[in-house]
């Protein structure tokens, strides 16, 4: 029997004190050091996606395409597609990774990620209005949309989570983010249904892929991206100290209201860029995070910096992935990314409840 007096200890990942070192394995590597591979893993990467895809090409081609040399039209434009979609690939893993770090900081939930929560779901139906009703057709139409969608999304799922009992807050806010993708899903299906032509827009978009694209894109939406990544970088110290308890963190003089809402803002508008640029991606910001908190531990400072490199690695590896195993057709990143995230997502749940 329990004792009054000394109530049973609760261990939340999110209530650990953010530590910048541990005394064990790669967590005791400089930042520096971190970063330094972090970029060669991101080069490497890039330079992999370039050179391979469903239509083989010699290695010396694609150089010489790259160094603008003369090759032939089919090869250039094979190199071109290859280089757009790397470019997209990495500007959205970094996004979405960054906004899964700062969603999972704010709401200290291990398993808060935009996809989860349903916040890409709400962006796409939010995307699918505008194309159906509006007539929009530009990238920047679709941010704005996405950006629409993900804020009355993330409202709904935090008055949802907030009806459950306190103890089972992870677990009902990844239930309410999958009743909301739900009904989006269905919504989305209604309005498609009606317009063959928004459906033929929509459809490959739909499963998030990062092929397809112009990198131009990246272009458009670029005030976008430079706010939320302002926002989510320099968000590190707020989630440290909210991941205290927001007590501690007034005591610390933490304005939590406002870092609060900087924060979230930021990670809103990451997600509703990625989404408006490559489709509901789901995932990246669930595996993502943990995979980096296993090399730097809990300090959101270091977890952010290098979830901006590690989450666009994640993102084209996958896009490399989809690109292999089903040739000479291809399976979409997004695809690819849930096939490893759900394990991922089962295993942190199964850890929150101590099963």
């Amino acid at each position: 029997m329990t004792s009054t007096l000394n109530p049973p200890r609760v261990r939340t990942w999110a209530l650990q004190r953010p530590r910048p070192h541990s005394r064990g394995g790669v967590r005791r590597l400089p930042l520096a050091v971190v970063v330094a591979a972090g970029l060669a893993l991101v080069a490497l990467t890039s330079l992999v996606s370039v050179l391979v895809g469903v239509q083989p090409l010699p290695p010396g081609d694609v150089l010489d395409a790259l160094r603008g040399m003369p090759v032939s039209g089919e090869t250039a434009a094979i190199v071109a597609s290859r280089v757009d979609r790397t470019v997209i690939g990495l500007v959205v893993g970094a996004a979405i990774a960054l906004s899964g770090v700062v969603l999972q900081g704010l709401t200290r939930n291990p398993i808060a990620e935009p996809g989860i929560l349903g916040l890409n779901a709400g962006a796409a139906l939010a995307v699918v209005i505008s194309i159906r009703f509006l007539g929009v057709t530009d990238v920047t139409g679709y941010v704005i949309a996405a950006l629409v969608g993900t804020i009355a999304v993330a409202a709904l799922v935090q008055s949802l989570t907030l009806m459950a009992p306190r103890a089972s807050a992870p677990v009902s806010m990844a239930l309410a983010g999958a009743a909301v993708m739900a009904l989006a899903q269905s919504l989305i299906g209604a309005v498609l249904v009606t317009d063959r032509g928004a459906l033929d827009s929509f459809r490959f978009w739909q499963v998030g892929s990062v092929a397809g694209r112009d990198a131009t894109q990246v272009l458009d939406i670029a005030p976008f991206l430079v706010v939320g990544l302002v926002l989510t970088l320099t968000s590190g110290p707020t989630l440290n100290a909210v991941a205290l308890g927001d007590d501690l963190a007034r005591g610390l003089g933490q304005d939590v209201v406002l870092h609060r809402g900087l924060a979230a803002g930021g990670a809103v508008l990451l997600a509703a860029c990625a989404t408006a640029l490559a489709g509901p991606i789901a995932f990246v910001g669930l595996v993502v995070p943990h995979l980096v908190r296993t090399v730097v531990g809990v300090d959101h400072r270091r977890v952010l910096v290098i979830s901006l490199l590690l989450g666009p690695v994640f993102v084209v590896l996958a896009d490399i992935v989809g690109r292999l195993v089903a040739r000479p057709s291809e399976v979409q990143a997004g695809i690819v990314c849930a096939v490893i995230g759900a394990p991922v997502l089962v295993a942190v749940v199964r850890r929150v409840k101590g099963l």
